[in-house]
């Protein structure tokens, strides 16, 4: 096996609580090693339940604090690892920490090439969240580790634009993340007078735009619908949600339940008529690709990537704000059972196409094939 590329990931933590990152990172991981590479994730804090441990070995790291790698120990493991024989690649998920920028100067000192992904935290609306710590650790270290890096990682081009307009000249790989596809089932039917469902399923978050979608529901008064909002809550924002929705003149409900596993999520997406989420700011926005996997359609804000719903039928790429959103859920309301299901067929196609994750780890292959000098540049790689 001394020929197999071997690449070394490295990210905080891996929980599922944390939503898309965690998930994503270890599905990405899963996928390379069937695809042959030999991988191994570094993290502090690992929920081993989530991950395919038979796949990729899962290395835990000393931590600093309550959840975040302690830089030395990383620094530490990472050398050993790369003393490894055989071509090698580190792919760091994240920024801002100091366990990034241990990571970058492991790389610099061994000669590895580094790949790093920013998992969406050079968004406008992410520099402007605590900016001032963000803002020293920019010119402290984070824009030079950025564009000493072999290759920075978007998951689409919204977020390459980010990344460019952020200064950083680097590079870019846009790879999308991969989105497992779940076993198709039938939709369900709902009984004349039944209920049908609208759903929002992530982190109960103040960017996830959940206090305009509250607001908009209020406004949008369908008899025989009701909103679920799932997920788990983050700095107790939940309870601010549940405040504006109380607030609401009497209509169809508002009902929220707690954190949902992924052994129950493929079941929550598919009792749903329609997916909903009104983020304010997403890189990718990997519940978009899971409930059109669903065969569930989806309305969006155009801080998500998601063009793609409007051009091949499948959801609503809409403006921020409460209007646009009103305008959306009534619009999506007045369809038929039968053309939403049509919409939903179209987007599980669609992830069929673009999302699955053997395409998306080949992808991701060949930009590392290509930093260990053992292959062309690949399409995929920007440079403007």
């Amino acid at each position: 096996m001394e020929g197999a590329l071997r690449v070394v990931h490295t990210i905080a933590r891996v929980v599922e609580a944390d939503g898309g990152p965690s998930r994503t990172v270890s599905g990405l991981c899963s996928a390379l090693a069937r695809e042959g590479a030999i991988v191994e994730l570094v993290t502090a804090d690992a929920d081993r339940s989530s991950l395919d441990l038979s796949v990729h070995r899962v290395e835990a790291v000393e931590r600093a604090g309550r959840t975040y790698p302690r830089p030395r120990a990383l620094a530490r493991l990472l050398e050993r690892r790369l003393a490894e024989p055989g071509p090698r690649v580190i792919h760091d998920h994240g920024i801002w920490l100091p366990s990034n920028h241990a990571v970058a100067r492991v790389a610099a000192g061994t000669g590895a090439p580094r790949v790093v992904s920013p998992r969406g935290m050079l968004s406008c609306w992410a520099l402007a969240h605590r900016k001032w710590k963000k803002r020293v650790a920019w010119w402290a270290f984070q824009r030079r580790d950025l564009e000493s890096a072999g290759a920075v990682h978007a998951t689409s081009d919204l977020e390459a634009d980010e990344i460019r307009a952020a200064g950083i000249a680097a590079p870019i790989a846009v790879v999308p993340n991969g989105v497992e596809l779940p076993p198709a089932r039938t939709r369900r039917r709902v009984e004349p007078g039944g209920t049908r469902r609208f759903l929002f399923l992530s982190r109960i978050h103040p960017k996830k735009g959940l206090v305009n979608l509250v607001e908009a529901w209020g406004a949008a008064r369908l008899e025989g619908w009701e909103l679920v909002i799932a997920g788990p809550d983050e700095g107790g924002h939940r309870a601010e949600v549940e405040r504006r929705a109380r607030a609401l003149p009497p209509g169809p409900p508002v009902r929220f339940r707690g954190s949902v596993s992924d052994g129950e999520k493929w079941e929550v997406y598919g009792d749903a008529d329609v997916f909903v989420l009104p983020t304010l700011s997403e890189n990718f926005g990997v519940v978009v690709a899971e409930a059109l996997a669903s065969g569930v359609p989806v309305i969006t804000t155009r801080a998500a990537p998601w063009a793609s719903l409007v051009e091949r039928g499948c959801g609503w790429w809409m403006d921020l704000g409460v209007e646009p959103l009103v305008a959306a859920i009534r619009e999506a309301a007045a369809l038929t059972d039968d053309e939403r299901g049509a919409m939903g067929s179209r987007g599980r196609r669609l992830v069929a196409e673009r999302f699955a994750w053997p395409a998306v780890a080949r992808r991701m292959i060949s930009v590392y094939h290509w930093l260990a000098g053992d292959g062309g540049e690949p399409a995929c790689v920007r440079r403007d």
